[in-house]
């Protein structure tokens, strides 16, 4: 749904990304077929090839280094375009305005890099419907052997368009998403086992407002709740019952990137044990308000939470909640937990799809080959290792085979790698062959105090995992709708879980009539049919 904005220039910069996106099939498909299939004449000549790579501007850079010049630019330069005869040159974006400052590269046809890349799959959709991008199949099978290895079907499936090959998904390095978290302290305290179920977890938030363990003079929240995905996806999930293929595939509704099981079964049961622990004072009071997790963030900080969800990793970052945490309270002890349990006995939660970045060649690019031979590179020997860690023994010591960044380098050594996360676009986080060791990265670049509970939270949030469905062409109405649905839904939490519970019913009957009305019909009816489609 679109909204209408007052103001002359708010108007005239939509004008300006509308008209981009009509220019976009005409500026970007008006090259011929051969001409972005070029296989190096230039190069082959003697003359070096121009590539132009799209890098993100995070406006970080340190004394000494730009975002085009620095440590990484040079290492690319000297190892890869020198070898292949050509002039590696990046092209800044703004990451606060990526998706606006590429519709209007896009839309000019001779400023685009030869490689642009977007988090957005509704961008890439985009530019895939109207024409905008190479096919990459063939390419990749002549020139991106490494590549094709590296990324596997999996995430190249997410770069899938109709039948043909129009992005290049980064490889996510890690898929888990969610963990838990309990005061372990609290529970020693009163002498309480971990819970380990739904039913076990509503017993110990009980014991938690009702004997205080916290001495927090009844400030006490036993849950702590934000209206964010961390907080209520791990417990809505866990009350969606079995489902079959034709169910998961046409009853799930994708807001954005997120999967919500609005239409399966047992999310009505959901909201209903939220709406009692919320009218039992179990719950966060204000949760509706904390959209950005800031409160949540500062209870648990003070002390004052006994259990919570969130991001995997989250608690543990130097300076962050557990850490603060043991500032103000010495003796208080965090332990990740795996509670919300199905009817099945299992912790079901979603994981991330395998993909980070869509990376793209457009069409009008005439350096295709250099592309895929770059991105090639990258994935072959040592290249991305060097790229993501700097220098053995300089930047990182090996332990156990995984990269451990040396605390003691000085900061020119460091800023080696400042923005290795923006260079090495194959990938997103560390890789190091497999996901155990790519896992134990993450757990090795903690403060050490906090490495075992790090460990824990990584193997919750990759257990009884819920993968995101994935359909070979993108659904309208999703696209369509997506963004004001994101906030109808947000406001379903927030009804059924704050109206009196004797409101319950009628409250989540109305509310989800809105819902529907509004475009989670239309998403449905055109889920159904695309899965039709696919049997």
């Amino acid at each position: 749904m679109m909204k209408v904005v007052k103001g002359k220039k708010k108007t005239s910069v939509l004008l300006a990304l509308t008209l981009a996106g009509t220019m976009l099939l005409g500026a970007c498909g008006s090259n011929n077929e051969t001409g972005n299939k070029t296989t190096g004449g230039e190069a082959a000549s003697g003359k070096p090839v121009t590539l132009k790579v799209e890098v993100f501007d995070r406006g970080n850079s340190p004394s000494g280094s730009t975002i085009t010049k620095n440590y990484l630019t040079t290492y690319v330069q000297d190892n890869f375009g020198k070898a292949n005869n050509v002039d590696v040159q990046f092209v800044p974006i703004p990451r606060s305005e990526e998706v606006q400052k590429l519709n209007v590269l896009m839309a000019s046809g001779s400023d685009v890099p030869d490689i642009v890349f977007t988090y957005d799959s509704g961008t890439f959709y985009r530019y895939a419907q109207q024409g905008g991008l190479t096919d990459l199949g063939e390419l990749l099978d002549q020139y991106g052997p490494n590549l094709k290895k590296f990324l596997g079907d999996d995430t190249l499936a997410y770069g899938n368009y109709q039948g043909q090959q129009f992005a290049l998904p980064a490889k996510r390095a890690h898929l888990g998403k969610y963990s838990s978290f309990v005061r372990q302290d609290w529970l020693d305290k009163l002498g309480l086992p971990v819970p380990q179920t739904t039913d076990e977890l509503y017993t110990t938030l009980k014991a938690f407002k009702e004997k205080d363990p916290g001495q927090t003079g009844g400030k006490v929240i036993p849950l702590g709740m934000a209206l964010a995905s961390a907080q209520y996806e791990p417990l809505l999930w866990s009350f969606i019952q079995p489902v079959t293929e034709e169910q998961r595939y046409t009853l799930t509704q994708q807001l954005g990137s997120n999967d919500f099981p609005i239409l399966l079964p047992g999310f009505k049961d959901a909201l209903q044990f939220m709406n009692k622990l919320y009218n039992e004072g179990l719950m966060s009071k204000d949760f509706s308000l904390d959209e950005d997790k800031k409160k949540l963030n500062e209870d648990a900080a003070k002390g004052l939470v006994g259990f919570f969800s969130e991001d995997d990793m989250n608690p543990f970052y130097p300076d962050g909640l557990y850490s603060t945490l043991q500032t103000n309270i010495p003796d208080a002890k965090l332990s990740s937990v795996d509670v919300y349990s199905n009817s099945e006995g299992k912790h079901p939660k979603p994981e991330y799809a395998p993909v980070g970045l869509y990376l793209m060649i457009p069409k009008s690019s005439k350096n295709a080959v250099e592309a895929i031979k770059y991105l090639d590179w990258m994935a072959s020997g040592d290249n991305l290792l060097n790229i993501q860690n700097g220098v053995a023994g300089e930047n990182y010591d090996l332990q156990d085979g995984i990269p451990v960044a040396k605390a003691d380098a000085p900061d020119d050594i460091k800023n080696r790698v400042y923005n290795w996360g923006d260079m090495a676009i194959i990938s997103n986080g560390k890789q190091l062959g497999d996901t155990e060791k790519n896992v134990e990265a993450y757990v090795l670049g903690m403060p050490e105090q906090f490495q075992e509970e790090t460990r824990k939270a990584l193997t919750i949030s990759r257990s009884d995992t819920i993968k995101p469905v994935l359909f070979d062409h993108p659904i309208e109405a999703q696209a369509k709708y997506g963004s004001a649905l994101r906030d109808k839904f947000n406001e379903i939490v927030v009804k059924a879980t704050m109206v009196k519970p004797d409101q319950f019913e009628s409250t989540f009957e109305s509310i989800m009539k809105d819902y529907m009305a509004n475009g989670g019909q239309a998403i449905l009816d055109e889920r159904t049919k695309a899965y039709e489609a696919m049997k």
